[in-house]
């Protein structure tokens, strides 16, 4: 199994060091500096590849190998205009009354918040927030366009 990685091949230091801790072997490698162009398309993420250079080949072999991008860097979030993942997400919560039907409390139990795991808080928060916008709305107390 000591042909996991083909010469040549360019991985990242913390990759190797964990295969090599999993393999039981020690595995040779010397560091090498790329610039900023080879640097970016070599990740294991192929937005923040597609996002440098050659976007239509990058999109395409990574369709074609089936690739997922999870979305948990910086780049890739703002590439795709998603939530940017720093900070809890918290917002103090507004002067608005409470407004929440009964049938969130018992899916805030459902949820298992007590795992300690964010994103059920952060689902639960964004689902709370969707449900007061959409009130707001129908009490005509939505988002008003205004030209400037």
């Amino acid at each position: 199994m000591s042909n996991v990685f083909s010469p040549g091949e360019l991985i990242g230091l913390l990759r190797a060091e964990r295969m090599g801790r999993a393999l039981e072997e020690a595995i040779c490698y010397r560091a090498v500096l790329l610039g900023i162009t080879r640097a970016s398309m070599n990740t294991q993420i192929f937005i923040s590849e597609a996002s440098f250079q050659e976007t239509a080949r990058v999109l395409a072999k990574a369709a074609l190998l089936g690739r997922i991008d999870w979305l948990k860097g910086l780049k890739e979030n703002v590439v795709l205009g998603g939530m940017i993942p720093v900070g809890s997400g918290f917002k103090t919560p507004s002067s608005e009354p409470n407004n929440i039907p009964n049938n969130i409390a018992f899916e805030l139990k459902k949820k298992n918040l007590l795992e300690g795991e964010m994103k059920d808080i952060l689902c639960i928060y964004i689902y709370i927030y969707i449900y007061r916008e959409r009130e707001r709305e129908r009490n005509g107390f939505g988002r008003k366009w205004q030209k400037v």
